[in-house]
């Protein structure tokens, strides 16, 4: 399973512009590592959709994420979603890193939560899936 990396900016935004309880959250497919990015979304204040180039979508089902919980128990925030599985209807291009961004905020537009770095570039061909495995700890766990 792929480790999951924390964008610097989601801090802020979660504070000032997220509702993790109700918007809606989406994966976003890359081939490009972030710091080859012309603006390297890891950074502080480029931790948006917009600094990451994307892979084509149009062979992909849906990339929203479903059953999104967001709980605090005793000071511990966890943010979790039900796995996902992605499922070709014709050659996907190659991806190796999987983003999770709020779609529902538009200012800044799109902020990036975190992303999955599989460590080599994947491609699915028509009929294949590949599930993006939440796990039971979650995407990510605030303490």
């Amino acid at each position: 399973m792929a480790s999951f990396n924390k964008i610097n900016d989601f801090v802020k935004n979660a504070v000032e512009n997220m509702d993790l309880a109700s918007d809606t959250l989406k994966v976003a497919l890359s081939n490009t590592a972030p710091g080859s990015e012309t603006s390297n979304p890891t950074a502080d204040t480029n931790g948006i959709l917009g600094n990451v180039t994307e892979i084509s979508y149009s062979n992909l089902s849906s990339r929203t994420l479903a059953n999104v919980t967001s709980t605090q128990t005793s000071g511990t925030y966890k943010l979790s979603a039900d796995d996902l599985t992605l499922t070709a209807s014709g050659t996907v291009p190659a991806f190796r890193y999987i983003y999770i961004y709020d779609d529902t905020v538009s200012s800044p537009a799109d902020p990036l939560i975190g992303y999955y770095d599989y460590g080599s570039s994947l491609v699915l061909n028509n009929g294949d899936t590949f599930t993006i495995d939440i796990g039971a700890n979650g995407i990510l766990t605030l303490t």
